[in-house]
């Protein structure tokens, strides 16, 4: 079983996800952009079950009407999203691990919202929203 850990930019919450990231991509949605303050934001998504913090309490904000986020309420790092209710899975911001090249995205989602001077130099796949179904 894998280890990933990692935490805020002040230590004053830490985590732990002991399972390989069941996915990975850069979110090139609105949401992303207004809570990381950069072009895209890059996640790694774990069952709920296998992450936890090990130290420290992050704060929630209601992002939509469907999720929240989790951040360090001393230093403002963003840590995570989930759905407010029942969430099986959560999203971790890749740049919070204590090593970031463990996790490389696999995808591009929500580029629908891609900022028009932020073009990426990689041969992910790319999806208008998140669910690939439904972009073909």
């Amino acid at each position: 079983m894998a280890l990933l850990t990692g935490g805020c930019a002040c230590g004053a919450i830490r985590y732990e996800a002991q399972a390989v990231p069941l996915d990975a991509g850069w979110c090139h949605c609105r949401i992303c952009q207004r809570i990381s303050g950069a072009p895209a934001q890059p996640w790694a998504l774990f069952a709920v079950e296998t992450f936890g913090y090990v130290k420290g309490e992050p704060r929630v904000y209601h992002s939509s009407s469907f999720g929240e986020r989790r951040f360090c309420g001393d230093c403002g790092a963003s840590i995570e999203f989930r759905l407010r209710e029942s969430a099986s899975e959560i999203s971790i911001n890749i740049g919070t691990l204590d090593d970031p090249s463990l996790v490389p995205p696999r995808k591009h989602i929500w580029t629908r919202s891609q900022v028009s001077w932020f073009a990426t130099a990689d041969d992910l796949p790319t999806f208008l929203e998140y669910e690939p179904e439904k972009d073909g």
